[in-house]
């Protein structure tokens, strides 16, 4: 009995062999096949055939290839956005400071200003105090 249950298990194993080899042969074979034909040719097969599995095994290849670069893709589009960011920060900081300093300058103008208007009340002041001198001077000679 255990004779037989090695030559099973031995005949069972080279099968096994035979149908990996034969796997392997079939995903070569797809390497160059468009994902919709893959696709078909796996639905068109039993579940479990050598043509289902070899279909399946190219098809999660090819997933796992464009994954690992839309993941590089990503990763890169990451790098590109923190950059942008940090610029998007000094240009926030460099607007901030020239805001800062355009309203010092406007205080400073409207001190000025009020200044400025200060002067010119007391220049009318002396104006008039002069031109009603002026007035009163002539008046006093007539």
């Amino acid at each position: 009995m255990r004779v037989s249950d090695a030559r099973a298990s031995e005949i069972q194993a080279s099968g096994q062999e035979q149908a990996t080899d034969k796997v392997s042969a079939l995903v070569e074979l797809l390497r160059n096949r468009s994902y919709a034909e893959i696709r078909q040719r796996m639905y068109d097969s039993a579940p479990g055939s050598p043509w289902w599995t070899a279909c399946r095994a190219e098809l999660d290849l090819r997933n796992g290839q464009q994954f690992g670069e839309a993941s590089l893709a990503m990763s890169r589009t990451s790098d590109k956005m923190r950059a942008s960011v940090q610029h998007f920060e000094q240009l926030a900081d460099t607007l901030q400071q020239a805001t800062k300093e355009v309203a010092d300058l406007l205080r400073g103008t409207q001190a000025a200003a009020r200044r400025l208007e200060i002067a010119v009340y007391v220049t009318i002041g002396i104006t008039l105090v002069q031109f009603f001198n002026l007035l009163f001077e002539l008046s006093r000679r007539r």
